[in-house]
């Protein structure tokens, strides 16, 4: 099985390494050229364009910023779709809205070609180590053929239902990821402001009801102040608006997931796009004017 692999970003690079890693043969493309050539290097083959990914390959995935990248990798004039076989499948694994994921299944349908949501959660870590949760929406038939390339990405992967159940169930992954840093975010602030250890504290805490995997992966790099992204805080902006959008079509409110969603906008406007998620403390110490240190006693 010919693969290929389009967004050579923070997740599909080291996603991509896995795949080569395992054995398979990869056609790659970036519009960032040095991520292609670090990918070559390491086995695959380089393309020019989406249409010759298209070209050399069985099974495409895309791991795009946004849905609008997805559409214009997929079907504008030098997309996938220009040299795609018949028969080929194509899985999104990016984050984009529900809507969005159904009306690129079916236009592809049109051509012949499948397709599957296939969006992730785990951040970079994961990613690079191959354990990534993996939440598919599809035909059955077409998730059995893709699923051993899969798990050489994931651990855990599901299929949830028809196009368009994936990623909406990383939109719900998102609310919780993204509002229990909020909540993570007022306990510490809370915490370090009172004077107790932080460290100790999240020691303390992290076996009890309120440990968690994003308490584990957030707190040890926030106490270091270390904002390098694995989930940049614009991407899990666009992500909670299109959770939002999605809330607002189908009638339900989330009060909370709107309250991130503004911190988000107050951490983009102070220059903190790029920053990764876990930097949403920096909103919490703004308004108490205070620092949160992982050596106060």
């Amino acid at each position: 099985m010919k693969l290929g692999f389009i967004g050579l970003g923070i997740m599909g690079k080291p996603m991509t390494l896995n795949l080569l890693k395992s054995g398979y043969e990869v056609t790659v493309y970036d519009i960032n050229k040095s991520s292609i050539v670090e990918l070559v290097e390491k086995g695959a083959r380089g393309a020019e364009s989406p249409t010759e990914v298209g070209e050399n390959s069985d099974v495409i995935f895309t791991m795009l910023p946004k849905g609008e990248h997805v559409k214009s990798v997929l079907l504008d004039e030098n997309g996938v779709i220009e040299g795609a076989n018949e028969g080929a499948i194509i899985v999104d694994m990016s984050s984009i809205s529900p809507v969005q994921s159904k009306e690129l299944s079916d236009l592809l349908a049109t051509k012949n070609m499948e397709m599957l949501d296939a969006p992730v959660s785990g951040g970079e870590p994961k990613a690079i180590d191959g354990t990534l949760a993996i939440m598919v929406g599809g035909k059955e038939a077409v998730y059995e053929k893709v699923k051993p390339v899969l798990q050489s990405m994931g651990q855990d992967i599901t299929l949830v239902g028809d196009n368009g159940c994936g990623t909406t169930a990383k939109l719900a992954n998102q609310i919780l990821v993204n509002v229990h840093i909020a909540a993570m975010s007022e306990a510490l602030i809370l915490a370090s402001k009172a004077g107790i250890n932080i460290s100790k504290m999240y020691e303390a805490i992290r076996g009890g009801l309120a440990g968690s995997a994003v308490l584990d992966a957030k707190v040890p790099l926030i106490l270091e102040r270390n904002f390098v992204a694995g989930g940049r805080i614009d991407i899990n902006a666009k992500d909670l608006t299109n959770v939002m959008d999605t809330a607002h079509s189908i009638g339900v409110p989330l009060p909370l997931t709107s309250q991130v969603l503004e911190m988000y906008h107050s951490l983009m406007a102070d220059g903190k796009a790029a920053d990764d998620h876990g930097g949403l403390i920096q909103f919490y110490e703004k308004l108490a004017n205070f620092e949160v240190k992982g050596d106060r006693e």
